[in-house]
């Protein structure tokens, strides 16, 4: 028995013309998955599959927590997900897939693997920044951080401050050569858009 076999939906020989499904996705299932978003979770997947004239719907109503690094500080954050998706499927020659939720599976099978559907939809569902709230984030690693964002004069220690200041003056003065000292080839190019 392979790692997926308990994700394998008997699509030909269903009995009912809707079934529903209870999935666990542990850590377990993440660690075999080995998808680069999730390593550990828990989360409870519920699918109901109704047969239709032409095809197969399948709908998962997703559930549950995932451990993901924060962006900030790196440490693992718990992440509270909760999707709705929907995948189309009907019988074909050869498997296949026609736009965004519908998968082509060969009839001769007659069966359709969702695990790795299943780690899609729970990826998708994880929000693209993902970061501990406030005070919760790794403090030694927020130093760090915060020692390499100085973004003005405050931040700067004392014993920097003439440095940062002469340095400031040097800036300042490049911009002001620069806006005097125009190339002449974009003056050739403002002719040339002037005439139309």
């Amino acid at each position: 028995m392979g790692k997926f076999d308990k994700y394998r939906i008997d699509l030909k020989g269903m009995q009912a013309d809707s079934m529903t499904y209870d999935f666990l996705l542990d850590n377990l299932f993440f660690v075999n998955i080995d998808g680069p978003e999730v390593q550990k979770g828990k989360v409870q997947v519920t699918l109901i599959v109704k047969r239709t004239s032409r095809a197969f719907e399948l709908n998962f109503q997703t559930e549950g927590v995932v451990w993901v690094p924060c962006d900030r500080c790196l440490d693992e954050m718990e992440l509270p997900i909760i999707s709705s998706d929907k995948l189309m499927v009907k019988f074909g020659a050869t498997y296949g897939e026609e736009g965004d939720n519908l998968i082509i599976v060969p009839e001769e099978e007659g069966d359709i693997n969702v695990a790795w559907f299943m780690y899609e939809f729970v990826s998708l569902a994880i929000p693209m920044k993902h970061v501990h709230g406030p005070g919760k984030c790794n403090k030694t690693m927020t130093g760090k951080l915060n020692k390499h964002l100085r973004t003005n004069s405050d931040e700067v220690g004392d014993d920097n401050d003439e440095d940062f200041a002469s340095s400031m003056e040097l800036t300042e003065d490049n911009n002001e050569d620069t806006e005097t000292r125009i190339d002449p080839r974009w003056n050739d190019l403002k002719k040339i858009l002037d005439n139309n």
